[in-house]
C-alpha cells in the first residue's frame, strides 16, 4: 500500500455498504494496489458531486487520502461507466457476478494488474455482446488461472497421460479432469463431455478478442455452468451469492 498521504489510482468499484446516514464504505479493485478499500463520505446524498463516479460497476480514477483505518476517496473522474450493463439486468447480473468473484478470491492490497485487465474487460465484453454466459466462463477460467487455480485441461491429473477425445470425468477437487480409467480414484467427480472440454480449454488459451467469436449452444452452456460452479463453489466453500439472480433471471425469461 502506498504510504503518501494523498494519492492516484484508477479503481473499478465492487461493492459499498452503507455507512452511517450518507457515507458509504466501497470495496475497490486497482491495477497497482490490488483490494482496497476506502470511504466515500457524503454519496448517498443527491446533490453528492462525487456519486455518479463510485457506482459499482464504474471503473474511475480517483484520488484519496490515507486514513486511519479507511482511507477516504476525495475525488473521482468516471472512465467508463458501463451504460449497457444497467440497460439490461441480465447483463448487471453477470457484471455482478465477475465483481463478486474478484472479490472473493482475493486478498486485500496484493497486486494482481492481470486480474484488474480482465475484469475490465470482462465489463467492456459485456457491454458488447448478448452472450453474457460466453464471457462469464471466459472470466472465470482466466480469473482461476490467475490466481492459482487454473484447471488441468490437457492431462489427467492422475496417471498424467494425454486426454483421448471421449467422455472424461472433471474432479472438483482434484482442479482438473481425470480420464476414463482413473475416474474412480478421486470423489466428487462430474462427466464432461468432449464439447465441453474442448471449449474450457479453448476460452482458457483465447484472449477476449478470440473468445468473443465463439458459439455455443444452450445444452453445451448449461453443462459448462454446472462444472464451474461446482469446482467454485468448492473452492470457496460457499456458493456466489450473485448466481441466484442469475437463476432467478434465467427462470422468468
Amino acid at each position: 500500500m502506498t504510504t503518501q498521504r494523498v494519492y492516484k489510482t484508477e479503481a473499478i468499484v465492487l461493492k459499498g455498504i452503507k455507512l452511517g446516514e450518507a457515507d458509504k464504505i466501497l470495496t475497490l479493485y486497482t491495477p497497482y494496489l490490488g483490494k482496497i478499500r476506502a470511504v466515500a463520505k457524503g454519496i448517498r446524498r443527491p446533490k453528492s458531486k462525487l456519486r455518479g463516479h463510485v457506482e459499482t460497476l464504474t471503473h474511475s480514477t480517483l484520488m484519496l487520502a490515507r486514513g486511519k483505518n479507511l482511507d477516504i476517496i476525495t475525488q473521482g473522474q468516471t472512465i467508463h461507466s458501463f451504460l449497457p450493463l444497467r440497460d439490461s439486468l441480465w447483463r448487471t447480473s453477470h457484471a455482478l457476478y465477475a465483481s463478486e468473484l474478484t472479490d472473493r478470491f482475493t486478498a486485500e492490497q496484493v497486486e494482481n494488474l492481470s486480474l484488474f485487465q480482465l475484469l475490465l474487460d470482462a465489463l467492456k465484453l459485456l457491454c458488447q455482446t448478448e452472450d453474457a454466459g460466453l464471457i462469464r466462463h471466459y472470466f472465470e477460467l482466466h480469473l482461476l488461472s490467475h490466481i492459482g487455480y487454473r484447471p488441468q485441461l490437457e492431462r489427467c491429473i492422475k496417471c498424467d497421460s494425454r486426454l483421448n477425445p471421449t467422455a472424461n470425468f472433471f474432479s472438483i477437487g482434484g482442479g482438473g479432469v481425470l480420464c476414463p480409467d482413473c475416474q474412480h480414484k478421486e470423489s466428487a467427480v462430474y462427466p464432461i463431455s468432449l464439447n465441453a472440454l474442448k471449449t474450457m480449454r479453448f476460452l482458457q488459451n483465447s484472449d477476449c478478442s478470440s473468445a468473443t467469436r465463439l458459439r455455443i449452444n444452450p445444452r453445451l452452456s448449461v453443462e459448462l455452468e454446472l462444472l464451474m460452479q461446482k469446482y467454485i463453489t468448492y473452492l470457496l466453500e460457499r456458493r456466489v451469492e450473485s448466481v441466484k439472480w442469475i437463476d432467478k433471471l434465467r427462470e422468468q425469461g
